[in-house]
């Protein structure tokens, strides 16, 4: 006669690890979606900060003193290029900066460029030596009219997000692109 093999015992074994590891996937799923959705609701609000600013200064107080708590970073710096001349607007002001400088830095791909680094972009000023994590964002605006670069930084080295969070961060600058053609144009 012949023997009965029990497929039943390791059938289930293997059915209890599919399960785990789909349970797994769901909730590396499910905590993506929350942090994206917390990322999207502070930059909204970001938004709508700027938008609520009253003139080109108060934007500027803004960008570089409230947003860092709206977004929780360490440094944001704004950088435009006005004619022939190139200005940085961070936490403690507003600089003279190589209009050459931030040309050059607005060359970044699709408009943003996210990435860890050893020393944070020049164009966050004192606060560079701090910056191990960075995005810099184009904002272009046809002449004459400002174009320049925003600059989000913060301390420690992030895990990146790369299609969702370039497409966020494309809506921040472009945003303050807006915003920004409505004060100068006024």
């Amino acid at each position: 006669m012949g023997r009965v093999i029990p497929f039943e015992e390791r059938a289930v074994a293997q059915l209890r690890q599919r399960l785990g590891a789909a349970e797994e996937a769901n909730q590396d799923l499910i905590a993506f979606a929350r942090g994206h959705s917390g990322a999207t609701a502070s930059i909204h609000e970001a938004v709508l900060a700027a938008m609520d600013a009253d003139g080109f200064d108060a934007l500027l107080h803004v960008i570089t003193q409230e947003w860092p708590l709206i977004l929780g970073l360490d440094a944001v710096a704004l950088a435009l290029i006005v004619g022939n001349k190139g200005f940085r607007a961070d936490v403690n002001g507003v600089q003279f900066v190589a209009p050459q400088m931030v040309a050059r830095a607005m060359q970044v791909s699709n408009g943003v460029t996210m990435r860890n680094v050893e020393r944070g972009h020049p164009l966050f000023g004192p606060a560079l030596t701090l910056i191990r994590s960075e995005a810099l964002i184009r904002i272009d605006a046809d002449a004459p009219l400002p174009s320049g670069l925003l600059v989000l930084g913060q301390r420690s080295s992030q895990k990146l997000d790369g299609r969702h969070g370039s497409e966020l961060m494309l809506f921040l600058g472009r945003s303050i692109g807006s915003i920004m053609r409505r004060w100068l144009i006024d």
